[in-house]
């Protein structure tokens, strides 16, 4: 195995090792083992000059800005001219070599090393002028942030989030409306994130496809340029080399994968091989003329509308879902499509039993391509499916949208209540949606606050189907554990617009968690905020303006223990301070909350005793672990719980 592949492979174990260790106190590898392979990676490290930005041996910190800065590119970032025939490509090749590569469906970013380190990201934008992202770069998992190379070295790659990633975000996401798309829309919000801690928690990765200079280095050949690349340690977009005789078995040897490749593609790219002949081409406005995409040709299909399904959301958005005659379209059988808005309703003036052709975009997603009837005969209810409350048509940024105009749509309250209870809220195990249907159709639940108050219905919900004694304790117990959680967890789980868990959780950290303070501010004072933004700050004000909203949250209130958090009112105490723990904890719930509390404080934890550890906090000094040996050996303090928690957090909680 090459040394820049055993350290993609030490950074991913040692990674796993750490989050199995500090997140689910569950030990995968020994701490022997561990500190031998985190010896072995930092050794590979300095022998090639790579160290990737998920690496153990370095720490990256979060950063938040007021709003990313724009640049104008060197040169122009053109769009490629476009085929969907195979025989129009090989025409086009000429009879010359060219390397065929997936056509990767992300985000474009150009990045730029200078003495071997990154310095700059910047997104492709429109061509002209993109977006700098350098610190949202700095957290994709794969990519390198320093190289072997020492001079300037300046790429251009895609950003992609892989299909297994997007299905685990959406996973977490118990409300419909909030999930996203697709893994194309998913990665370009997240590379242009304003904060790079939400960057770093949805696994962005980088695959090189164009080197665009490296000071004082000639290549005849693009496959000469990634196989450097590979070598400063970049993953690279997968390629073949091609002719004329090789280019039709090459396409569809990509074919054949495209549906259980892991990573979003929407065709092919052919670029010649020599590299001196494709510049020799020039360029027309819009296209260089030394490569060309290849899009996959549509399978399309002719089925008939069964009719219109209109699903209510938390929001009160009423999303329009086509249901049609069964069709098989790529290989799986396929039989409903989102509209997404009334404006495409109308665009393609739907009826029931019009004939239609249906598609996968990408050769994933469902769509609507056609209606070869346009009866024009969908009537927008006026009464929401869920509660029969009226329905408005609103219109913004020239999109029409249906809405339930009810406030107390069943519909909207189970959705609110489902994301109430969800684990990144307040994490309530036994209320599924189906179940709060069904609790909310009882009468049992009007408000978040009756979830606490659910035991004076004991009896009725042992007797429902589905339930028990058991059943009901353990659901009893979970909300009872809930009583116990932090202010951000329950700004988040309200579901106010636009406000996930990590902008809840600047807002309260920016008022020291201190509710009166947060529900005065106003507009300018949150958008003062980093990270926050205007959209946010009038969100969050708007939502507590309304009396009800606000006397529903202070109520809640009245329910719950909010935990202490600290809160960084001086300079970080633990500021270049590197600490280990291991060993059972007393007063935090596991490793990966007192890890939180170190890092907030200006510290960085590892999973490995080295020279550059200040402290061991383990609360069995007399341990014969190999951390406390390794400790002993380096004269590294070992410190209890306890010690830390009297030295560092007292002072600031």
């Amino acid at each position: 195995m090459s040394p820049e592949n055993r350290i993609k492979e030490l950074t991913i174990l040692l990674n796993e090792a750490s989050r199995a260790y500090y997140a689910n106190d569950h030990q995968i590898i020994s701490d022997r083992e561990y500190d031998q392979l985190y010896d072995e990676l930092e050794k590979l490290e300095k022998e090639t000059g790579i160290v990737l930005a998920g690496s153990p041996t370095i720490k990256v910190g979060y950063e938040a800005v007021d709003e990313l800065p724009k640049e104008t590119h060197e040169s122009p970032m053109l769009s490629l001219a476009k085929t969907k025939e195979k025989e129009e490509l090989k025409s086009w090749l000429k009879g010359k070599e060219a390397l065929l590569s997936w056509k990767l469906d992300g985000l474009t970013v150009v990045l730029t090393y200078e003495k071997g380190e990154l310095t700059k990201a910047v997104t492709r934008g429109n061509g002209e002028v993109g977006e700098v992202v350098t610190n949202n770069a700095k957290v994709f998992v794969n990519l390198p942030l320093k190289i072997p190379f020492k001079e300037t070295l300046v790429l251009r790659g895609e950003a992609v989030i892989t299909y297994d990633d997007f299905e685990k975000i959406n996973s977490r996401m118990s409300v419909e409306e909030e999930k996203y798309k697709n893994p194309r829309n998913l990665c370009s919000g997240s590379v242009r994130q304003l904060n790079n801690q939400i960057t770093a928690n949805r696994n962005v990765r980088f695959f090189g496809f164009s080197l665009v200079k490296a000071e004082n280095r000639e290549f005849l050949f693009h496959e000469q340029e990634l196989s450097f690349l590979k070598e400063q340690g970049f993953e690279i977009v997968e390629y073949k080399k091609v002719s004329g005789d090789t280019l039709e078995e090459a396409i569809e040897c990509f074919r054949e994968r495209v549906d259980r490749f892991s990573v979003p593609s929407d065709g092919l790219v052919l670029v010649y091989d020599d590299i001196a002949y494709g510049k020799s081409l020039g360029r027309t406005a819009k296209f260089p003329k030394d490569a060309m995409a290849f899009k996959w040709k549509d399978e399309i299909r002719e089925t008939k509308l069964i009719k219109i399904e209109w699903s209510p959301s938390r929001t009160g958005l009423i999303n329009p879902v086509a249901v049609f005659e069964p069709v098989e379209l790529e290989g799986t059988t396929v039989s409903r499509a989102s509209v997404h808005n009334l404006s495409i309703v109308k665009g393609l003036k739907l009826g029931y039993g019009d004939t239609l052709t249906v598609y996968k975009a990408n050769m994933i997603i469902p769509q609507i391509a056609e209606n070869l009837t346009g009866s024009d005969t969908i009537e927008i209810p006026g009464e929401c499916p869920a509660c029969g409350g009226s329905t408005v048509v609103k219109k913004e940024n020239e999109v029409e949208a249906l809405y339930c105009t009810n406030p107390e749509c069943s519909a909207k309250k189970i959705k609110s209540l489902a994301l109430f209870v969800h684990r990144d809220g307040l994490n309530i195990e036994g209320l599924s949606e189906a179940t709060l249907e069904k609790f909310v159709a009882k009468g049992f639940l009007n408000d978040y606050r009756d979830i606490f108050h659910l035991d004076k219905y004991r009896n009725e919900i042992i007797a429902m189907e589905g339930f028990g004694e058991k059943s009901y304790q353990n659901l009893i117990k979970s909300i009872d554990n809930a009583r116990t959680v932090s202010l951000p967890k329950v700004i988040y789980a309200l579901g106010i617009a636009n406000i996930g868990l990590s902008n809840a959780k600047l807002i309260c950290k920016n008022f020291q968690y201190d509710v009166e303070k947060m529900l005065s501010a106003d507009v300018e004072a949150l958008s003062s905020i980093d990270g926050v933004g205007e959209v946010i700050a009038r969100a969050f004000t708007s939502y507590f303006s309304d009396s009800r909203y606000r006397e529903i949250f202070l109520d809640l209130l009245k329910e719950l223990t909010i935990e202490k958090e600290v809160t960084v009112t001086n300079e970080q105490v633990l500021q270049g301070k590197t600490f280990v723990i291991t060993g059972s904890l007393e007063h935090f719930e596991n490793r990966n909350q007192l890890k939180e509390k170190i890092e907030l404080l200006g510290g960085k934890v590892t999973g490995s005793v080295t020279s550059k550890t200040f402290a061991l906090i383990n609360n069995d000094a007399a341990s014969n672990s190999s951390k406390n040996k390794k400790a002993a050996e380096l004269g590294v303090a070992v410190i209890t719980e306890q010690e830390f928690i009297d030295s560092y957090l007292k002072q600031e909680m």
